[in-house]
């Protein structure tokens, strides 16, 4: 397991609450994380404080309803990563495995059945091990494109990412030309290959 700087691991667990569904826990801890974004540097703060801030001070349910709508039913602002530069397609399937594989070789593993490239448990493996903050680099292309898709909606949200790309390094000519062209074009598209990452066992117990 590679250590984490403090600094860093403490931005890493800050984003990864406030992307998270606002339910009680993650919103009873909000007083706690506003005052640890006092020992960040401002570069980063500054992006998370506008987010923490509109949770403090909204309305729980209207909070959680803003939530759904944006994330479970906008797919341009999915918090999985892998869905920007693969879609729903095989080759989707494989880059998931190479996140589990990453979460297993940290002595970690994602739980409430959420996929292994769901962001806030990205987040969260980068707060413990280097192999979080790799992941994130080299998904960079998705995190462009999911601040692209939260400014055009006007989401606070988007301060969120722009919290996590602030912290990594700056995107290259590649990435920034993978990203575009993604923009034009959205993910790829093929019904198949993720059958591995389902909650449910379609087999029969046949395996």
């Amino acid at each position: 397991m590679t250590t984490t700087p403090l600094w860093r691991a403490a931005a890493a667990r800050a984003a990864s609450l406030l992307l998270r569904y606002p339910d009680t826990d993650t919103l009873d801890v909000l007083p706690t994380l506003l005052a640890a974004l006092d020992e960040l540097p401002d570069t980063v703060a500054r992006h998370l404080r506008p987010v923490a801030v509109h949770r403090r001070d909204g309305d729980p349910t209207r909070l959680a309803a803003e939530y759904v709508e944006l994330f479970d039913f906008r797919r341009r602002c999915a918090l999985h990563l892998t869905y920007y530069t693969c879609g729903d397609t095989r080759k989707r399937g494989e880059a998931l495995v190479g996140f589990t594989a990453a979460y297993k070789a940290a002595g970690v593993e994602v739980i409430d059945g959420e996929l292994p490239d769901y962001l806030p448990a990205v987040l969260d493996l980068a707060a413990v091990d280097g192999a979080g903050w790799r992941l994130l680099r080299d998904n960079r292309v998705g995190l462009d494109l999911l601040t692209e898709s939260l400014a055009r909606e006007k989401s606070v949200y988007r301060h969120a990412v722009d919290a996590v790309r602030a912290v990594l390094p700056a995107a290259g000519p590649a990435e920034v030309r993978a990203a575009a062209q993604l923009a034009r074009t959205g993910p790829p598209t093929e019904q198949v290959g993720l059958e591995p990452f389902g909650l449910v066992d379609t087999t029969g117990g046949r395996r």
